[in-house]
This record gives structure tokens, sequence and C-alpha cells, in this order.
């Protein structure tokens, strides 16, 4: 009986391991990853783009006269106003020229009086027939004379006046002066190739940069128009050489409308207040545009894989890996993909190791008491 029971008891034991072999081959162990359920969620990308700094107004000051400078006034690297005198050109002979237009004027005006007495007095004359027509006319084109002789006294007057002005070399606008190399005793011309000076209005900075021709049609096409793509813009921002970020926010005001043929791209402007002078004319950054997206399926990008420039990823169908071919916004920011196609909200995918797994393999979350999480618990 004891034999018997032993060997019964054997039959029990390979019997339960054949059944446990079975098991194993029908059923495989699932490989855990970590998991996520999608849902909607904001996102704000930014993308930056090479820029440079133009000063709101950058006006070269450049003589109209020619002559010795008697004296400069403006000081290197020093605020100006509109209409502050910077350099002085010698003013005497301009001054004497003036005079002599003015001696002019009053000669040609006195000029003009008697030929109008005597049109007045001939007229008279030929009324009570003393005499011809061919004088009274004569006397009539000696007064138009007259008269032009005056206005060409009046206007060389003026240009007289004008260049004696021209030799006291004032700011056009409000800004910073820049370097002069014009020291007094140069003689400078309208003719000279270098300005004078420079003066820049730096209360604001014009910023200038490059986007694609596709990314400007594709934003027109959204928004309807440019103008309404400049009205929808959001504020950017700007960060400078030194890596630091400009305190103050800028607009886009302008959107070109001209396609450069040799880089296919459009210009851009956006507008920054300067009010410390932080900003300098010439300068270069970078130009911080940030792009918001509400209710956006968001995915990590080490939860995609690529294969011939396609997207994809895994979601996790009735247990096991299922590729799925996405497509995502043109924008990232270097750890997660905004999903534009592909997915939807309440998917499971596989959050990590996507390049390890095969279309089919079994999956299961990371632990076992972690099922699928919400995308960002």
């Amino acid at each position: 009986m004891k034999g018997l029971n032993v060997i019964t008891i054997g039959l029990c034991l390979l019997m339960g391991m054949n059944s446990c072999k079975q098991q194993a081959t029908q059923q495989p162990t699932a490989s855990t990853y970590p998991l996520i359920t999608l849902a909607p969620e904001d996102r704000t990308l930014t993308v930056s783009y090479t820029s440079v700094i133009e000063g709101k107004q950058d006006v070269e000051i450049r003589p109209q006269v020619s002559g010795f400078v008697t004296d400069v006034l403006v000081k290197e690297g020093a605020k100006v106003r509109k209409g502050e005198p910077l350099f002085i050109i010698d003013t005497i002979p301009y001054a004497a020229t003036y005079r002599q237009a003015k001696a002019a004027v009053a000669t040609a005006e006195a000029q003009m009086a008697t030929a109008r007495l005597t049109l007045e007095g001939d007229e008279e004359l030929y009324k009570e027939k003393v005499i011809s027509d061919f004088q009274l006319q004569t006397t009539r084109n000696n007064y138009n004379t007259a008269v032009a002789a005056l206005a060409q006294a009046k206007a060389q007057e003026a240009s007289a006046a004008n260049n004696l002005s021209f030799a006291r070399v004032t700011s056009p606008v409000n800004g910073v002066a820049g370097m002069t190399s014009v020291r007094v005793g140069a003689l400078v011309s309208a003719s000279m190739a270098e300005p004078l000076i420079n003066v820049t209005d730096n209360s604001q900075m014009y910023v200038y940069f490059s986007l694609p021709e596709k990314e400007v049609l594709g934003l027109t096409r959204q928004y309807g128009s440019i103008d309404k793509t400049i009205a929808a813009y959001p504020a950017v921002s700007l960060t400078l050489n030194d890596g630091s970020l400009y305190e103050h926010e800028g607009r886009i005001d302008v959107i070109s409308r001209i396609v450069d043929k040799a880089t296919g791209t459009v210009s851009l402007r956006a507008v920054f207040d300067n009010p410390d002078g932080r900003l300098m004319s010439g300068g270069s950054a970078n130009i911080n545009i940030p792009y918001t997206r509400t209710g956006v399926l968001v995915i990590p990008q080490e939860a995609t894989f690529e294969i011939q420039d396609k997207i994809f990823t895994y979601r996790v169908i009735d247990g096991k890996a299922a590729s799925t071919q996405i497509k995502v916004f043109k924008i990232n920011n270097g750890k997660e993909y905004i999903v534009e196609e592909g997915l939807n909200e309440g998917d499971v995918i596989v959050a990590r190791g996507a390049g390890l797994l095969r279309e089919g393999t079994p999956v299961a979350a990371a632990t076992a008491n972690d099922g699928a999480t919400k995308q960002g618990e």
C-alpha cells in the first residue's frame, strides 16, 4: 500500500508540472512599463530666433554747408534733444552772404516801388491819350521785371538764411550721441564720406528677425490676414548675448509682405521699450516667441520612436503594445510632443522605453499596485 501511495503522489506531481508548463506557454509573462492615460492639457512652448537690434531712429548727422568747425558742443555718449546744437561751422562768410541778400531784397523792393509809380502815371496819361499803347505796355513790362527781380532776391535771401542756419548743426531727433572724430578746426563739407556723428533715438528699440515663409503662411491662414496675425501675436521676450533675459516684454508690430528670394524667409519686427538704455543699437539677441496650445494631448518624447522620419508610439490595447503613427506640433520643448493626430483622449500609451518594445508585446504597469496613471500625475 505504501508503494502505491508513493507512485500516486509522483504521478500527481508530474501532472502538475506539465500543467504549469502548458500555462506558461499559453500565457507569457507581460513586460512592465510605465503607462500613461492621455488627458487634455495646456502647454506654452517657446521658440527662439536670432535677431538684430536697432534704435527707433538711427540718424547720421551730416553738414549741409562747407567750412571750418569753430565749436564742438556735443558730448559723446550724452543724451541730446531735438534742435540742440552739436557743431558750429564758421558763420562769418554765411552771415556776410545773408546780409548781402537782404540788401539785394531792399534794392529790388525800391525798384519795384518805382516801377509801380511809373506804371500808375503812364496809365493816367494813356487815359488822356498822351502816350501810345506801346509806351504803356513797355512800362508794364518794366514793372513785371521789377516784381520778378524782387522774387529772385527774396529766394536768394532765403537760401542765404538757410546756409547761415546750416552752419549751426543741430540734432533732428531726441536720442543719444555716438562717437565723433571731428574736432575744432576740421574742414567739413556736404560731400564728406563720414557723418559728423550719429544720434540714436533708443527710447524704443526695433528688433528684426525672420520666419520661414511656410510658417508665416500658416499663421495668416490660421488668423485670416497679416494684420490679424499681428494683433493675435502674444508678447515676446528677448534673451541678450550675455544669456540674461531682458526685463521688458515686446510686441510684434510689423510683418513684411515680401519673401526674401535668397533665404525664403519673411522679415518681422518687434518693438521693445528701453527706458534704462540697456539695449544698444547694432547689437544682437535671441527673440523668444511663445505658442500657447490649450486642450491638447501631450506625450513624453521618450514614449516615441522614429522610422524614416515618421514618429510612432505604442498604445496598450487588450494588454498588448500596438504601434501607432502620430503627427506632432512642429515646435517642442525637447522633452515632450504635442500630438495633433493619431491619439485620442483616454488612450493608454507606454510612457518610456518604446524603442525596446515590439509589436504585440504583452505590457503591464510598472508595479503591481500601479495601473495606468493620468498624464501629469
